[in-house]
Formats: C-alpha cells, structure tokens, sequence
C-alpha cells in the first residue's frame, strides 16, 4: 500500500530504515557464525546503549534497564514496590487495563488497596486535590493515556508523592518519542520501543532512579541481575540492570539504540514540535467535520486525537478507513475502562500521526475520513 497515510504510532509505529539494517544485519550474523559469537562482536554497542538511553531520558546510565516490552518493565517494577495490608496505591482515571489487573491482583494478595485520584475539568489529574498520607506507598501515574490526547502533569504530583515518602512509577508508553521526557521528576519510568520511538517489537526500557532502587525488592532475577557468589549466598547487582534477565534479542535491543539515536539525532524538541502540529491539525479538521466529534481531554494535548462518529461504529469506521489506505485503530473500553466508562464511551477511533506523515497527507486523511463517516 503504498499510498497508505500511516496514523498508528500510538499502536505500532513504522521503524527507520537504519533501525531495521541493523535488526536485520544482526540477524544475518547469527546465521553466519552463531548468536554467541554475534553478540561477542557487538558487546560494545550493546554497553554503549545505556548511555544512549541515559541521555534521551536525561538519566544515569546505572538507572537504565533494557526490557522486552513496556508491560515487561512494568510489572518489573510495580512488583518490586514493597506493599503491606492498609498501604494505599493510587491510580489517575485514565489508567490503562494492563496495568490495573496486576494492581488488582497483588491488592488481594496484600491487603493493600487501588484507589483512584480525580481529575481536574479539563479531565487530566488534578493534584490540588490529591489526599496524601503516609500510607500511600506508589502512585500510578499515565503520562499519556492510550484512549485520548491528554498529558498528565508528571513534576507536579511526583513533588507532591515526596512529601509523603510514596514512589511515582510513570507509564510513559505513549509519550516515549513523541515528548522530550528529559527534566522530568518521577521514581521510575516505562517505555515501548515499537510505538512513537519507532523502534522494533519485543523491546522496552525501564528507568529506576539510583536512590530509589535501593528501596525496591526485585523478585524475577536470574544470575545476571545477582551473583551466586557462595552455595547458600548471591549479592544483586548495585544499577538498574537487576530488573533484567540474561536471555534478550541481540538484534531487537540494537535496534531499540538505534530508534533513540535516530531520534536524538533529530532533536526532541523537533519531533515534539512536528508531532504536535500533526495531531492539531488532524484536530481541528475533525472538529469541523458534521457528525464527528472528538473525544480528547486535556489541557495539553498529545499526538493522539480520537473521534467517534454518530453514523458509523468505531469498528466499523477503522476497517472503512484501511480500504481508503488509513491506517487508524480502536481503543475500547477496557483499556481504560474507569474514563470511557465516566464519559460514557465504548470505543474511539484513534488516530496518531507522527512527524513523517506530512500536513497533505493529513488533509487527505481528513477527506477519506469525511467520505468513510457518511
């Protein structure tokens, strides 16, 4: 398809052509002289790729963790978080589904309790009405949500979090390649390589800050994240690189460094820019169409716009598009089933135009969009 407008980065998003040279090339190596004697080869580039991540997330190279997907990395995390009978852990409305059925689970299995925070009127976290005690051990925050355009404020609460000594664990699996994250203040972070960063499938990224690690227990280790030193004792890595596991995709991982490099390399600032108008124009568009209406939140507004039709079902919508070559998809109700249910959704389409699809392609997509809603 190759006049398909691609407006699914927020699904899977296209990798580079330099990402995919170095899978593939990796890949081919392993056919030549092995996997072992492949990664030997590259073992340089591999430890090279802490310090690239370092500085896209404006990190230490000891608080970086490479993962095989954002869920690896989360459930890595919030099942390290030390949680007892009355510790309380709070949500924000737009949490997503993979995350709320691990919190859920490991309540009932420890007494502690899954609440959530409220939101402002523009629908994002409101943190001057957050209530903090000293039971509240973590704070589940979503940068960008999966259903809808809103950003999070992310400094704001993790200040607030402190106060009381509780952890904030950042689901930025929406906003990793499309918002500069350096700057930000929060304990620990996870990402996807396969979304905005335009990396491979199978990848991820966990960021744990070095004084907080310290308060973790990790329970999924193996002998690269500790050291069987004696029959009866092991000693645990002293850097983030405990929450990973021997066994990995050489040729993923590289790939992952070379999606950060790719956009390091075209500044962050700019991709946040492009994205931005992107998604605006995408917007405004919609909003002017009869019998659309956008459904973003959000005082800020992310690369992700969704929309719902009075005429045709999201569904329904999504496979008209793919026959007009858009490529879009549905975000349901159980992805985020405490906001769709509040605002009385089933399901939106979404659309998520990165910076490589250009302002033209948007106004077609917006007359293919036009055309498929009646």
């Amino acid at each position: 398809m190759s006049d398909l407008i691609f407006l699914d980065s927020a699904g899977s998003s296209i990798p580079p052509a330099e990402v995919v040279d170095e899978v593939i090339g990796h890949l081919r190596r392993e056919t030549e002289i092995g996997g072992y004697r492949a990664a030997a080869e590259r073992r340089d580039d591999v430890e090279a790729g802490y310090g690239v991540l370092a500085g896209f997330f404006g990190c230490e190279p000891s608080e970086v963790a490479f993962t095989d997907s954002a869920t690896r990395s989360w459930l890595t995390a919030f099942d390290a978080v030390p949680l007892g009978k009355g510790d309380r852990v709070l949500v924000t409305e737009v949490e997503y589904g993979g995350n709320a059925v691990p919190m859920l689970r490991r309540a009932e299995e420890t007494g502690a309790t899954i609440e959530v925070m409220p939101s402002d009127a523009h629908g994002q976290l409101d943190v001057g009405a957050l209530d903090l005690d000293e039971r509240v051990k973590l704070i589940s925050l979503v940068h960008v949500p999966t259903n809808g355009g809103l950003v999070n404020p992310v400094s704001e609460v993790t200040a607030k979090a402190h106060e009381v000594g509780a952890l904030v664990l950042l689901d930025a699996c929406q906003s990793t390649g499309q918002i500069d994250l350096r700057g930000l203040d929060y304990d620990m972070l996870v990402c996807t390589g396969r979304k905005w960063l335009r990396g491979p499938r199978g990848t991820g990224a966990l960021v744990v800050r070095d004084d907080v690690r310290r308060r973790l227990k990790p329970r999924l280790m193996d002998h690269s994240a500790a050291e069987w030193v004696a029959p009866g004792r092991y000693e645990p890595r002293d850097d983030a690189r405990v929450f990973e596991l021997w066994e990995y995709s050489v040729a993923d991982r590289l790939g992952l460094i070379a999606a950060v490099k790719y956009a390091l390399a075209r500044g962050l600032d700019v991709i946040e820019a492009e994205v931005q108008e992107r998604a605006r124009r995408l917007r405004e568009g919609l909003s002017a169409m009869d019998g659309i209406t956008v459904q973003d939140l959000g005082e800020r507004r992310s690369g992700i716009v969704t929309f719902t039709s009075d005429r045709v079902p999201a569904m329904e919508l999504k496979d008209r598009l793919w026959q007009e070559n858009v490529a879009v998809t549905v975000s349901q109700k159980g992805s985020t089933l405490i906001d769709m249910t509040r605002r009385g959704l089933d399901e939106v389409v979404r659309a998520s135009p990165h910076y490589f699809v250009t302002p033209e392609e948007i106004d077609q997509a917006l007359e293919r969009i036009s055309r498929s809603a009646r």
